[in-house]
């Protein structure tokens, strides 16, 4: 998949496509579909398939104050999209100048003079342009005028009908630590992805050394607690089965930050520090508590692996 990060960067006989406009925030089975859709579109007309999003929220700039927490970075967004089997993704920069621009201004100048739309597809709540004066009852209008049809693709919803998905769906399954219902509602596992470096190293001195992620990693990590789960060494290649801990260690209250320690089930002496590694959430275990002392903290680490390892390898 080509990533272009300006429309300047498409060159001029790059062809025909079908385009699909939208925020893609974590590339959920809503956005999915709409890929799929889009796939479909650009076969029957032989044309190139391009998704358009953003390089960040735009309410984080229109709105700060009421921008949610990306589900997934940029670039973590850019490579599910490239999962897809997409011809391109161009990533707008998304700041006061595009803000500015009007809805005619962005069909025209974006998607008609650079990408050449044969077709453009996008969800019905999707708005664009100055003010959000853009919607699709507007792309429908502007169609016959510069060449283009238009796909209004319905929401998708679970079987048996329900609460449409949305990215804001998948932030509040995160935020109650259901990563099984995410996994769901996103298509695919609940991971996170960061490089490991050095902590407390009190996970070592309890009898459980974990690998602790940095601070920077691409996606939302869900609510504090325990899970079950795995870590994929990007170093080795090897997929560690791993009991998972999100939080501060209010046991302590010493650690000033959010943070995602994997311990790694029955390895003694793994070095992972500088590898990448994603730990994929499986199971919630339980939330996160202090303990009265360190025997009970012991205790109930050595069960959480136990009850993790059934989970993961079904025997304790």
């Amino acid at each position: 998949m080509i990533v272009f990060r300006d429309p300047a960067d498409v060159p001029p006989d790059f062809g025909r496509s079908v385009v699909a406009i939208g925020k893609f925030d974590g590339v959920h089975v809503g956005h999915r579909a709409v890929i799929e859709r889009m796939r479909e579109d650009a076969r029957a007309i032989g044309a190139r398939t391009v998704a358009v999003t953003f390089d960040r929220n735009p309410l984080e700039v229109l709105r700060p104050e009421l921008c949610p927490e990306n589900v997934v970075a940029t670039d973590r967004k850019v490579e599910l999209l490239g999962e897809l089997d997409l011809d391109a993704t161009l990533v707008l920069t998304f700041d006061r100048a595009l803000a500015a621009l009007a809805a005619e201004d962005f069909v025209r100048d974006i998607l008609v003079d650079s990408l050449h739309a044969a077709m453009i597809l996008v969800g019905r709540d999707f708005r664009f342009g100055r003010g959000g004066a853009g919607d699709p009852a507007l792309l429908q209008k502007l169609g016959p005028q510069y060449g283009f049809s238009v796909d209004v693709i319905d929401d998708v919803t679970p079987e048996g009908g329900g609460r449409r998905v949305s990215s804001t769906w998948v932030r509040e399954l995160l935020a109650a630590g259901d990563v099984a219902h995410a996994a769901t509602v996103l298509g695919r596992p609940v991971t996170v992805t960061g490089e490991v470096v050095h902590g407390l190293k009190r996970g070592r001195e309890l009898g459980f050394p974990t690998a602790n992620l940095s601070e920077m990693i691409d996606a939302l990590a869900p609510a504090d607690g325990v899970y079950a789960g795995w870590l994929d060494d990007h170093v080795t290649g090897i997929r560690h089965p791993a009991a998972i801990s999100v939080g501060t260690n209010p046991t302590f209250d010493d650690v000033e930050r959010r943070q995602v320690e994997a311990h790694v089930l029955d390895e003694t002496g793994l070095d992972l520090y500088g590898h990448r590694v994603t730990v994929e959430f499986t199971d919630h275990l339980r939330g996160m508590v202090a303990f009265e002392g360190m025997e009970a903290l012991i205790a109930q680490m050595a069960d959480d692996v136990s009850v993790a390892r059934e989970r993961l390898l079904g025997h304790r």
